[in-house]
C-alpha cells in the first residue's frame, strides 16, 4: 500500500514538473507569463498569453495596425522585440506615478500633444487610444492641445499610451507647463521660418510671373519664357520643400492611419498645381502655376500662424493657474522670520509647517498668517486685480502673490490640496469633455473632406469633357478654396476664448457644457444661505426696551460677546465696531462667563448683566420680555436685574448686488426661484426684498432634488445656484450648476462651474454669475456666426470654384480669410467686458459711499 502511494506520488511530481515545463512563455517578448495569466492577445484569430498589460497592449497594437505578420517573420526573442522604446518605459517606473494620479485602481493624467491640426487628428487620436486595454476616458481638446486620459492601472501602462500615440504620427508626453510652452515656442519658431520661406518665395516668383501677365502676345520669345520658367520653378522648390511641409506632413499621416484630415485636399492640391508646372516646365509648354502655389503656400502659412497664436492667447489664464504653482518653498526650522530656514519642494509641505514667504514670492500652500503684516495679490485666484491687505490671523490662499515684507505662513493644508491645486485640478477637468455644438462640428469636418475629394474628382471628369485646358486649374482651385478648418475650429476656439476671458474674472468652468446649457436654461433656482445672502448674520434693528442708550447698550453688548465666536456674536461685534464707542472706552466687564447654548453674563459696576436667549435673561429679570420680535429674525436680548434693556434683532444680511443679479436673469426670460432649508418666514422676506416670486422654505436636501427634478420632467431646463457644500445632490441633478467658491469645500464641489470671486477678495461673487451670463449668450452668438460663415464661405466658394470663377491663387486667398475671419470673431471673447450687474451695483455703492 505504501509503496502504491509512492508510485502516484512519483507520477503526480513527474506530472507537475511537466506541466511547469510546459507553462506557456508570453507570445511577444518570450519571458514567463505569469499562471493563470490576466493578460492575453488574439493574434491571427488564436489566443495567446502576454505577461505584462504593456506587452498586451502592443501586441493588440500590432495587430490592429495590421502588422501581425511581425509574428511570423521574427527570428525569435530578445531585448528589442519589444516595439516600445526603451525611453517610453521609463514613464512607467514607480517614480512617475505622481503624474498620473493617486487612485489605487485608476489612473488620470493630462498629456501634451504635438502636432495637431483638425478635427480629423481629434477622431484618430481618440479613437486609436479607445481600443487600447483598460482605457475608460479619452477626450482631446484642440485649442489647449491637452489630451485628458482616465485608464485601469494594472491594465494600461504610460509607456504604452505614448507609443499608440507615437504610432499614429503624434508625439506626445505628460503635460508640464513648462515644457508645453516650450514646444508651443518651438512651433511658433519654426512656423515663422516656413513663413518667411514661402513669402520670400512668393516674391520672387511673381517677379518673373509679373511679365508674362502684362505682356501682349509676342512680346516674350519663346527661349526668356522658358528662362523664367525655370527661375520660377528653382524658387518654387524652397516653399514646397520646406515652407509647405506642415501640409504633406498632415496628409500623410491621415491617409497612413486612413482618416482624412483637412491638410489632405491642401496637400494634392499643392502637389497638383506643382506637378502641372513642373511637367510644363521640363516640356517648354503650357500653363505654370509657380506664384500660386507660393501664394496659396504663404497665405494658408498665415492662416495656421494665426491659428497658433489664437490658441496661446485664448489658454493664456489657464497656463498662468499651472505656471503660478510654486514648486518649492522655505520652510522655518524655527519660529520668526529670523529662523533658520530650508529649501524643500512644495509637495512635501504638511499641515502646521511654517513657511517663510519673501517679497514677491508666491505663498506655496494655503495658510494661516502668523508674522508680518502688508499686502497680496490673488488676482489669478479671484480676478480681481486689487491688492488684499493682510493681517496676522488671516487666511491667505496657496498662489497668491506676497506684495509686502517677510511674511510667515503657517500651513493649513497640504501643496497638493491648496486652492491653487484644486483649482489647476479643475481647470484640467474644464478641457476634458466637449459641447454638443463642438461634436457636431467635429462630425461634420470629418465627413466635409471626403465629400470634397469626391466632389473635386468628379468636376474634373466634367471639365474634361468641356474644356480639357481648364480641367486641372479648377480642380486644384476647389482642393484649395474649401476651408473644413474653419467649421473645426469655430467652436473650440470661442469656447478657449471665453473661458480665459472669465477665469481672468474668477470664474471657473469645470464642464464643457456649462455655456451653451446656461443660454437655454428657463429656471433659475438660488439656494438662500450664502448664495444670495452673505452667510453670516448681522444686526438688523436694535430696539432699546429701557433707560440707558443705544450706544452704550451696544457697547455693553460688545464686551459680553467680546471672547465669543458664535455667529450671532460675530454679528454684534462687526456692529459695534462700525460705531464710535470711544466714550465709553473706560467701561469693563468682571465676573465674564459663558452658559453654554444660552448666552454670557457679566457685571458693570457691581451690577449683573446677562445677554442671550429670552428664557436665559427672564431667569435674571423675573420675567419673560413682551416682544421676542419679528418671526424672521433670530433676537438676543440684553438685561440687567431691573429689566429688559434692549432687543438685537439679527439675520442673514442680503448681498448689495443680489437684487440686481435677479433682475438681470429675469430680464433674460428666465424664472427666479428661492430655495431654502431655512424657515418659510425667512426665505420669503429675503425673496420679498430680491423681487422673487417663487419661495420655498423648510426644504431639506433631497427636497431641493426632488423640487428640481420635478421642474425637468415638466420640460424646464434649470440652473442652480449654490454654495457647494451641502447642496451636491441637486447641483449634479440640475441641468446645469453653479458653486461659490467661498469656504473651505472647494475640492468637494460637485458643480459645473465655480465662482471664485469674493474667495479671498471684496469682489462680488454673484456679480460673476451675470458676467457668465453675459458671455454664454455672447459665446454661443459668436460660435453660431462661426458656424453660419464657414458654411456659407463653402457653400459659395466651392461652386463658384467648380465654375471657373477663381483662380488657384484666389482660392487660397479666401481659404486664408475665412479661417482668419473664425479666429479674430472667436478672440473678441477675450475682451473683458463688465457686465450690467457689475457696473450697477459699483454705481451704487459709489452713490452709498458719497451720500454717508
Amino acid at each position: 500500500m505504501k509503496r502504491a502511494d509512492a508510485v502516484v506520488m512519483a507520477a503526480a511530481t513527474a506530472t507537475a514538473t511537466t506541466a511547469a515545463a510546459a507553462a506557456p512563455d508570453c507570445f511577444h517578448c518570450g519571458l514567463p507569463a505569469p499562471q493563470p495569466t490576466r493578460w492575453t492577445a488574439a493574434i491571427d484569430d488564436v489566443i495567446q498569453p502576454m505577461c505584462c498589460p504593456g506587452c498586451q497592449a502592443v501586441a493588440i497594437s500590432i495587430v490592429a495596425n495590421g502588422l501581425s505578420a511581425y509574428y511570423h517573420t521574427r527570428d525569435g526573442f530578445s531585448s528589442t522585440a519589444s516595439l516600445i522604446p526603451a525611453e517610453l518605459t521609463l514613464y512607467d517606473a514607480p517614480a512617475m506615478a505622481h503624474a498620473f494620479g493617486t487612485e489605487a485602481d485608476c489612473c488620470d493624467a493630462v498629456f501634451s500633444i504635438e502636432g495637431l491640426r483638425c478635427a480629423a487628428c481629434v477622431w484618430l487620436i481618440e479613437s486609436r487610444l479607445a481600443r487600447l486595454p483598460g482605457m475608460q476616458r479619452v477626450s482631446l481638446n484642440v485649442a489647449t492641445e491637452r489630451l485628458h486620459l482616465r485608464w485601469q492601472r494594472d491594465a494600461c501602462q504610460p509607456s504604452s499610451i505614448l507609443h499608440a500615440l507615437r504610432e499614429i504620427g503624434y508625439p506626445a508626453y505628460p503635460y508640464d507647463p513648462v515644457r508645453h510652452d516650450a514646444q508651443l515656442e518651438r512651433a511658433r519658431k519654426t512656423l515663422f521660418r516656413q513663413l518667411f520661406i514661402a513669402a520670400l518665395s512668393m516674391m520672387q516668383v511673381m517677379m518673373y510671373a509679373l511679365p508674362a501677365y502684362i505682356a501682349t502676345v509676342g512680346a516674350i520669345d519663346t527661349g526668356m519664357a522658358n528662362l523664367m520658367r525655370w527661375a520660377g520653378l528653382c524658387l518654387t522648390l524652397p516653399a514646397v520643400l520646406y515652407a509647405a511641409q506642415p501640409f504633406f506632413r498632415g496628409a500623410w499621416q491621415s491617409l497612413k492611419n486612413r482618416a482624412l484630415g483637412m491638410d489632405v485636399p491642401v496637400a494634392l492640391g499643392i502637389a497638383a498645381a506643382f506637378g502641372a508646372s513642373l511637367v510644363a516646365t521640363w516640356r517648354g509648354s503650357g500653363v505654370v502655376y509657380f506664384d500660386s502655389v507660393t501664394m496659396f503656400i504663404f497665405l494658408l502659412l498665415c492662416s495656421r500662424y494665426l491659428e497658433l497664436t489664437a490658441r496661446r492667447k485664448a489658454a493664456s489664464a489657464l497656463n498662468a493657474l499651472h505656471h503660478a504653482l510654486p514648486a518649492s518653498a522655505l520652510r522655518l526650522l524655527g519660529a520668526g522670520v529670523t529662523a533658520a530656514t530650508e529649501l524643500v519642494a512644495a509637495d512635501q509641505l504638511r499641515e502646521h509647517d511654517l513657511i517663510l514667504v519673501r517679497p514677491g514670492e508666491a505663498i506655496a500652500a494655503d495658510g494661516v498668517l502668523m508674522s508680518g503684516t502688508g499686502a497680496i495679490d490673488a488676482s489669478l485666484l479671484t480676478g480681481e486685480s486689487t491688492l488684499q491687505a493682510i493681517a496676522i490671523g488671516n487666511t491667505v490662499p496657496g498662489g497668491a502673490i506676497n506684495v509686502s515684507q517677510p511674511i510667515v505662513v503657517r500651513v493649513t493644508r497640504a501643496a497638493v490640496d491648496s486652492t491653487l491645486s484644486v483649482l489647476v485640478k479643475l481647470v484640467e477637468q474644464a478641457g476634458s469633455g466637449k459641447p454638443q455644438l463642438a461634436l457636431w462640428a467635429d462630425r461634420v469636418a470629418a465627413w466635409f473632406v471626403a465629400a470634397l475629394l469626391v466632389f473635386a474628382v468628379l468636376v474634373f471628369v466634367i471639365w474634361q469633357v468641356v474644356d480639357p485646358s481648364r480641367a486641372w486649374p479648377i480642380a486644384i482651385a476647389i482642393l484649395v478654396v474649401s476651408c473644413p478648418c474653419a467649421l473645426s475650429l469655430a467652436t473650440p476656439t470661442a469656447l478657449a476664448a471665453a473661458t480665459d476671458r472669465l477665469v481672468r474674472q474668477g470664474v471657473l468652468i469645470v464642464r464643457p457644457h456649462v455655456l451653451e446649457t446656461l443660454q437655454r436654461a428657463t429656471h433659475v433656482v438660488f439656494d438662500k444661505t450664502g448664495t444670495l445672502t452673505l452667510g453670516r448674520p448681522s444686526l438688523q434693528h436694535l430696539h432699546v426696551m429701557g433707560q440707558i442708550s443705544r450706544q452704550r447698550c451696544l457697547h455693553r453688548a460688545a464686551l459680553l460677546e467680546g471672547a465669543s465666536s458664535h455667529p450671532l456674536a460675530l454679528g454684534i461685534l462687526q456692529a459695534a465696531s462700525a460705531v464710535d464707542l470711544s466714550r465709553y472706552c473706560d467701561e469693563t466687564v468682571d465676573d465674564l462667563r459663558q452658559h453654554v447654548g444660552q448666552g454670557w453674563s457679566g457685571s458693570f459696576g457691581g451690577r449683573s448683566y446677562r445677554l442671550g436667549s429670552a428664557a436665559f435673561v427672564a431667569a435674571l429679570t423675573g420675567s419673560a420680555p413682551v416682544d421676542t420680535g419679528p418671526a424672521d429674525v433670530s433676537a438676543v436680548f440684553l438685561a440687567n436685574e431691573e429689566g429688559m434693556l434692549a432687543r438685537f434683532d439679527l439675520a442673514d444680511s442680503v448681498r448689495a448686488e443680489a437684487a440686481d443679479v435677479v433682475r438681470h436673469m429675469q430680464s433674460l426670460g428666465k424664472k427666479v426661484v428661492l430655495l431654502s432649508g431655512d424657515r418659510q418666514a425667512v426665505a420669503q422676506r429675503v425673496a420679498a426684498q430680491l423681487g422673487i416670486d417663487t419661495a420655498q422654505g423648510d426644504t431639506l436636501p433631497e427636497q431641493k432634488l426632488a423640487y428640481v427634478q420635478r421642474l425637468q420632467r415638466e420640460g424646464a431646463v434649470v440652473a442652480m445656484v449654490g454654495d457647494g457644500i451641502n447642496d451636491a445632490a441637486v447641483l449634479r441633478a440640475a441641468d446645469v450648476s453653479f458653486a461659490m467658491g467661498s469656504g473651505t469645500a472647494l475640492a468637494q464641489i460637485h458643480a459645473d462651474c465655480v465662482l471664485l470671486a469674493g474667495r479671498f477678495s471684496s469682489s462680488s461673487p454673484l456679480s460673476a454669475l451675470s458676467e457668465v451670463t453675459d458671455c454664454a449668450a455672447a459665446a454661443m452668438r459668436v460660435i453660431r456666426q462661426n458656424l453660419v460663415w464657414a458654411s456659407v464661405y463653402n457653400l459659395l466658394a466651392i461652386p463658384a470654384a467648380a465654375l471657373g470663377l477663381l483662380n488657384p491663387w484666389m482660392s487660397a486667398l479666401g481659404m486664408s480669410v475665412s479661417s482668419a475671419v473664425v479666429v479674430l470673431n472667436a478672440l473678441r471673447m477675450r475682451r473683458s467686458g463688465t457686465s450690467t450687474v457689475a457696473t450697477k451695483t459699483a454705481h451704487d455703492q459709489t452713490f452709498v459711499t458719497a451720500a454717508r
